[in-house]
Parts: structure tokens; C-alpha cells; sequence
């Protein structure tokens, strides 16, 4: 049985109808896109409220029975898990979350999405909270259907399956790689920070025509100038 829609859900509904005229209208694929976009984010939020509602009901009727039955989808609140471990073999880049309790939760709680260079870890129910992992922008690319993942005691096992076998990995992801590496001190410590600019302007002079080196020229003595008076007119 179904009782009529809510302000919300009616509203939604009215949203959903406008842009299926809209498609019905349109014509170029970016704009059908964004549409279709739209479309399907309206439809899944409606299925939502619709679950909601449901379950609200079921709750009433089954009030009686012990509550651990009726526990709502998401309970509580999600929150996001920063802290893990990882290790690596020749074929598998493996994650290691801390979960406790998690190995008592249905397994179908514990879920994880893997495309070519990411996954998300979404563990619903578990003490009352949800806890979600995303890493985007996996250093190199995996398998999707070689990986999976292993519920172990307190822990979630998340086994990403190289492309390339044997390659190692120096880190998880790109990001990291990145900010690691501007971290280090250039092996060079004794060049001064702007000697790579210096580099960069050498190549422009180089390559550049007359007028190109005339300008390079003419900064190049101006800073040398500040530079001897020591920035005196600041």
C-alpha cells in the first residue's frame, strides 16, 4: 500500500517529470548527458525517501520484535576512515583497515567498488555507524574483476590485483607519490632555489628569437641591480 507522496517526494516527482520532458527535447549529447545525470540522481534519491518511508513503517509494526531486526540501512552516521596500512606482493597491492567488530556483521555490510585506478569501501552497521574509505587515483592501474576483498578479525583486507604483475609499487597512490617527492631536498642541496628558474630562463634565451632575448636580458640586469643595492627602495 502506498500513502501518496510526501511534499519532498512530490516535489522530486515534479523534478523527475520536467526533465524527462527536457530530454525529450534535447539534442545535444552534453546537455542530454547532464540531463541523464540528473535523471538518474532525482530517481535514486526518490527510491530513497520510498525506502525510508517503508522502513519507517516496517519499524512501527515490528516494534515489538527485538530491534536488532529493524535497524535501519544507515545507522548513525558515516564516518570516513583515514587510518590503514598497506603492503604489496608481486601480483596484489594489499590494504589493511582496523574495524573492530567487523567480523561479526553480515558480510554483505562490508562493500567494496573497484574501478581501473580507485575503489571505495563502504562497511554499513557496524556498532551503530557506517565507515566509508575512498582512494582515488590508485598509482597505477588495477584489475577490476582480479580484486576483491577479505573480512578477518576486526580487520577488512581490500586486494587490489596489479595490471602488471611484478611491478612494485613506492606508494598507494598518485597524490602521495607527488607530495612525497616535493618533499625530498633536490639531491643538489647547495643550488640556490632560484637557479632553477635560472635553468628555465637559460632554455627560453636559448631558444628564443632577438626580441625574446633582449627582454631576458634587460630582467636579468634589473635583478641583478636590485639584487647588488639589497632591495633598498622597498
Amino acid at each position: 500500500e502506498f500513502h501518496g507522496w510526501s511534499n519532498e517526494e512530490s516535489e522530486l516527482q515534479k523534478d523527475l517529470e520536467e526533465v524527462k520532458v527536457l530530454l525529450e527535447k534535447a539534442t545535444r549529447k552534453r546537455v542530454r548527458d547532464a540531463l541523464t545525470t540528473e535523471k538518474s540522481k532525482i530517481e535514486t534519491e526518490i527510491k530513497n525517501k520510498v525506502q525510508q518511508k517503508s522502513q519507517r513503517k516496517a519499524e512501527l509494526v515490528d516494534s515489538e520484535k527485538p530491534a536488532a531486526v529493524v535497524a535501519p540501512i544507515t545507522t548513525g552516521y558515516t564516518v570516513k576512515i583515514s587510518n590503514y596500512g598497506w603492503d604489496q606482493s608481486d601480483k596484489f597491492v594489499k590494504i589493511y583497515i582496523t574495524l573492530t567488530g567487523v567480523h561479526q556483521i553480515p558480510t554483505e555490510n562490508v562493500q567494496v567498488h573497484f574501478t581501473e585506478r580507485s575503489f571505495d569501501l563502504l562497511v554499513k552497521n557496524l556498532n551503530g555507524k557506517s565507515y566509508s574509505m575512498i582512494v582515488n587515483n590508485l598509482l597505477k592501474p588495477i584489475s577490476v574483476e582480479g580484486s576483491s576483498k577479505k573480512v578477518k578479525t576486526d580487520t577488512v583486507l581490500i586486494l587490489c590485483r596489479k595490471k602488471a604483475e611484478n611491478t612494485r609499487w613506492d606508494y598507494l597512490t598518485q597524490v602521495e607519490k607527488e607530495c612525497k617527492e616535493k618533499e625530498k631536498p633536490s639531491y643538489d642541496t647547495e643550488t640556490d632555489p632560484s637557479e632553477g628558474l635560472m635553468n628555465v630562463l637559460k632554455k627560453i634565451y636559448e631558444d628564443g628569437d632577438d626580441d625574446m632575448k633582449r627582454t631576458i636580458n634587460k630582467a636579468w640586469v634589473e635583478s641583478r641591480e636590485k639584487q647588488a643595492k639589497g632591495d633598498t627602495e622597498f
